[in-house]
């Protein structure tokens, strides 16, 4: 048998969901459930923190549980800042398929998000933060200034070395 958990013990649980919808609850189960809490109950709860700025995006939520009482925040991936930074219209994910992010944003837009990402990130400074989430728009498919982002890139590392 398991040993009996402290219930002052603060415990962090990361989940992955999409915004604003509520999502099975036989995922939170097994890292839920031995605290003492609903998993039902907490991905609605989730589904509810979501809903405001991330409806339709996959985000990772962490849920911090002390004396059985959960607290719920939001934890965006640089793709997801990417894609919120495009400002296109909300999608119903089970309709629409293979979205391609075709839309551009500015250079402005980058710093922004990379300032966000810089305490996760595992670059030395900012400008390393930036490409990143350079590379992230590579992958999302939008364009930065009106410029392929691979371009940008090269542009800012020459600047820099």
């Amino acid at each position: 048998m398991a040993p009996k958990l402290d219930p002052s013990q603060v415990v962090e649980v990361f989940v992955r969901v999409t915004g604003g919808e509520v999502g099975a609850a036989s995922t939170l189960a097994p890292k839920i459930g031995p605290l003492g809490l609903s998993p039902k109950k907490i991905a609605e709860d989730i589904a509810k923190e979501t809903a405001k700025e991330w409806k339709g995006l996959r985000v990772t939520a962490k849920v911090t549980v002390q004396n059985r009482e959960a607290k719920i925040s939001v934890v965006p991936s640089a793709a997801a800042l990417v894609i919120k930074a495009l400002n296109e219209p909300e999608r119903d994910r089970k309709k629409v398929k293979n979205v391609k992010h075709s839309g551009s944003i500015s250079l402005a837009d980058v710093e922004k998000i990379a300032t966000v990402l810089q305490p996760r990130s595992m670059a030395k400074g900012l400008d390393g933060t930036v490409r990143e989430v350079l590379g992230t728009c590579v992958s999302v498919g939008c364009l930065v200034n009106g410029r392929d982002p691979r371009d940008v890139q090269k542009a800012l590392t020459a600047a820099v070395y």
